[in-house]
């Protein structure tokens, strides 16, 4: 990797993590109750543009290089499985038991069929 392409993928990662935080705090101050809404839907659009980049990559020769700035630079510091993890976990330490399943399962499916929706997109 070229120095401008380490400096890009430092900066793409600079931006998605902030992201994260900020998109993560919209949506937990829009909604109530104990579902991590908030790292939900990180994770999901996060799925979503990681598909659409593959798809890219894929069907169209998007370059390897702005994948890899992308995908693992911004949507690296953008997604969060940590932070999904600690939740579930948290959840379950508080007795929440049907939401912390409800959290893992969701989150796999959902991230899952964004990713695959993604994909298809950049497959038209």
């Amino acid at each position: 990797m070229s120095l401008l392409a380490w400096v890009a993928f430092v900066a793409a990662a600079a931006v998605g993590a902030p992201l994260r935080y900020l998109v993560d705090g919209c949506v937990t101050d829009r909604v109530d109750g104990a579902f991590p809404w908030g790292t939900f839907v990180v994770n999901a659009s996060g799925s979503l543009l990681l598909g659409v980049l593959t798809g890219l990559a894929l069907y169209h020769a998007f370059p390897k290089t702005p994948k890899v700035i992308l995908g693992t630079g911004f949507c690296g510091a953008y997604t969060t499985f940590s932070t999904l993890t600690f939740e579930t976990v948290r959840l379950a330490e508080e007795g929440a038991l049907n939401e912390a399943f409800r959290n893992a399962l969701a989150t796999l499916v959902t991230c899952a069929g964004a990713a695959a929706l993604g994909l298809a997109l950049a497959a038209l």
